[in-house]
């Protein structure tokens, strides 16, 4: 016997419900029915998993500013995969991001002195907050996986001298590399494996109002060939390298890294503050083989209207499954009232939170982002394996996935202007049909029941 589990959200009050077939809207008899035909015989990339960033401030926010209760609240409802939506994969800025209440790296000096041998390198400002809630999450759920990535190396490593703007000198090359090393081997003294990381966070971009570090395609090929995957043979590290990590509009760059370094790369991760999801299936077929990540999406208030921002985590998350994407990781995990705390100096933040912690009254509140994670998370679990999913109508997005236990995940948006009849087809048998009204997303666990 085959059953459902079904959430639905068909608006801003009416976010990730449990519904009953039975209570869908049921189709209206004189419109066509769109057909979402699932097949697991077509199999395409295995999931990693969903999730957010443990930035400073968010690790600050849940676990200094709100209560015991409310920290066990959030933690649970975010990473434990029964009683939460069981994230399973967080991204950690090494040293401080935008979103940091001051500027630090785990090797900061007094103004021209270095330290080549790193003998002052410390995780010890993460072990304050960041730290002790990556623990706890692994605790609620053992199959996270950690992803780590620079803004800046130390400010006495670049050229001139700051972890804002600039670059990375070439005779600190080498000494960057176990910088990377370093940090990977203090997590895990902590009990915390680092599954994969990034050379530079936006590489292209060199703001001066936060950290931030220019490292052209030819710096990076050199740091990772003749550096960073020495170093990690060298120390036995098993910790994947991932080139990139910036926005769809530039696939020229990560194909010139795989092109020279294709040996040192184990795959590519992308944002999607500019281009088309596309991109990564343009690089997943240039190098079969080498992994495609989502490592940063923040929505925020430049989308204001709910229906508008909540249609694009749903809509662009289901196009980023469908090229090949294992991974899909949006921003900050929590954000105060203000859009911050951020590092002395950016001004005016308009970034949105997976949570929203009040600073000044502790009120906890799941934003949209927590919802339309919840929408993949919940159903698809780590290890889950894409399969076909094919719409007869374009205006109907869908993805699907077959689970370890061999359910099947399926995900479904309506992205026009009105309801729309769906029948969802699981090799060519019917196992829902039921009207989506415009705007409104579905996920459907499909299992068949042990008698």
């Amino acid at each position: 016997m085959r059953e459902l589990l079904i959430y639905q959200s068909k608006g801003e009050g009416e976010l990730f419900q449990k519904q009953s077939p039975e209570q869908l809207m049921p189709v209206d008899s004189g419109a066509e029915i769109s057909v979402v035909d699932l097949d697991d015989n077509l199999t395409y990339q295995q999931m990693d998993g969903f999730g957010a960033s443990f930035t400073d401030s968010a690790a600050y926010l849940i676990h200094q500013v709100l209560d015991a209760e409310q920290q066990a609240e959030v933690m649970t409802k975010l990473f434990d995969p029964q009683d939460g939506i069981g994230l399973s994969v967080l991204r950690n800025p090494m040293g401080a991001s935008d979103y940091a209440r001051t500027l630090y790296s785990y090797n900061d000096l007094p103004e021209q002195e270095t330290d080549p041998e790193l003998i002052r390198f410390s995780v010890a400002h993460d072990e304050g907050d960041i730290i002790p809630l990556l623990q706890q999450a692994l605790k609620l759920n053992p199959a996270i996986k950690l992803f780590a990535s620079p803004w800046s190396a130390p400010g006495w490593m670049k050229t001139n001298g700051s972890m804002k703007a600039g670059q990375l000198k070439k005779e600190h090359y080498g000494t960057y590399a176990n910088y990377f090393v370093r940090y990977i081997q203090a997590y895990a003294d902590k009990g915390l494996p680092i599954y994969a990381v990034t050379p530079q966070n936006e590489p292209l971009y060199e703001p001066a109002h936060y950290p931030s570090m220019l490292m052209q395609p030819e710096v990076q090929i050199d740091f990772i060939k003749k550096h960073l995957k020495p170093a990690f043979i060298a120390h036995q590290l098993e910790t994947k390298i991932l080139s990139y990590d910036h926005n769809w509009d530039r696939p020229d760059y990560p194909l010139t890294v795989l092109e020279q370094a294709n040996e040192e790369v184990d795959g590519v991760a992308w944002h999607w503050y500019g281009g088309k999801p596309s991109a990564q299936s343009e690089f997943f077929e240039a190098f079969a083989g080498k992994e495609v990540h989502f490592t940063e999406g923040s929505g925020g208030e430049w989308i204001p209207p709910f229906e508008q921002a909540f249609s694009n985590v749903m809509r662009t998350g289901i196009e980023i499954l469908n090229n090949h994407s294992k991974s899909f990781i949006l921003w900050n995990m929590a954000l105060d009232e203000h859009n911050g705390p951020t590092v002395p100096g950016f001004g005016t933040s308009t970034c949105r939170g997976i949570v929203q912690v009040n600073q000044q009254t502790r009120k906890l509140v799941y934003t949209l982002d927590y919802y339309a994670l919840a929408h993949f998370s919940k159903i698809i679990r780590p290890q889950a394996v894409r399969i076909a999913s094919a719409a007869g109508n374009e205006v109907i997005r869908s993805v699907a996935f077959k689970n370890t236990d061999q359910s099947i995940a399926a995900v479904l948006f309506n992205d026009s202007g009105k309801a729309e009849n769906i029948a969802v087809k699981l090799q060519g048998t019917e196992v829902l049909t039921f009207r989506l009204e415009a705007k409104s997303a579905l996920s459907i666990l499909i299992s068949d029941s042990v008698e």
